[in-house]
């Protein structure tokens, strides 16, 4: 009766041997200090480039089917707006600088858009020809999920996975280097790279998007109206972006409760 009692104390055990607490950013001005617990085993350089495999397999796709986008002028509004954005970024995250950012968009009905791990950036031409977003509009978007990836809410998400499968098969599944803890780390990758995120770190997103568009030039005020679009487009079933990106009347309140932080960075950017 005692067995698994000591195997899950020892995985226990191992598990917090092997994360440690990080704050992927600094805080802003909107003060987003919260400390991350991240997996040891899982760097951020391998997570990105998990994912830059990912993303250079959807761009293929829609390459092949004539749906990526490189010359419309969307395509051209959302390069210019990711290069001012993309300048604020080491403010927050120095090696950021380094990253390999990407922009792109897709020819697609979907009212939808995100930033993966390492800066790779997706829009979908129905989020920005249905909602008729401005410039402004379009940075609070991409500032939102550019913050996600800044604040490694992927990497986070799949070291609480890892954690996890750990509790539950003890710790030589996890960390022993046959067949069994190679496919639980690949399910566990796979899991965490497509799980919405938790209302926490929508929080985050938001200030942090926030900002991040104010010091690129653009009008804070917009992520509001943003947001009212957003609710009107969703009807009795709300877009796929807010299926994974929860609305409400608090989140509102909670951008507009921050604007006033960082209006001074857009009047200076201005």
């Amino acid at each position: 009766m005692n067995t698994p009692f000591r195997l899950t104390g020892l995985a226990l055990c191992c598990l917090l041997t092997a994360c440690q607490a990080v704050n992927t950013t600094s805080g802003g001005a909107v003060g987003v200090e919260r400390k991350q617990y991240m997996f040891s085993m899982l760097s951020t350089q391998e997570v990105n480039q998990m994912y830059a495999q990912s993303y250079q397999q959807t761009l293929g796709e829609a390459s092949s089917k004539g749906v990526l986008d490189n010359s419309s002028a969307n395509a051209k509004r959302l390069r210019v707006i990711a290069g001012r954005l993309i300048k604020q970024a080491p403010l927050f995250r120095p090696d950021s600088a380094q990253w390999q950012w990407e922009v792109n968009l897709i020819k697609s009905p979907e009212l939808n858009a995100n930033c993966g791990p390492g800066g790779k950036i997706i829009f979908y031409t129905g989020i920005i020809d249905q909602l008729q977003l401005s410039d402004d509009e379009i940075a609070a978007i991409m500032g939102h999920e550019m913050a996600h990836a800044l604040r490694e809410h992927s990497r986070e998400a799949m070291s609480r996975a890892y954690g996890v499968a750990l509790a539950k098969q003890g710790a030589g599944a996890l960390l022993g280097l046959g067949e069994g803890g190679m496919a639980l780390a690949d399910a566990v990758a796979q899991y965490s790279l497509t799980l919405p995120n938790s209302r926490g770190n929508e929080n985050e997103a938001d200030l942090l998007g926030l900002e991040l568009a104010a010091r690129g030039g653009y009008n804070p005020n917009a992520a509001v109206s943003l947001w009212q679009k957003m609710a009107r487009a969703g009807g009795g079933a709300p877009p796929e972006f807010m299926s994974t990106h929860p609305s409400s009347s608090s989140r509102i309140a909670a951008l507009q409760a921050a604007i006033p932080k960082v209006l001074p960075l857009y009047e200076q950017a201005r």
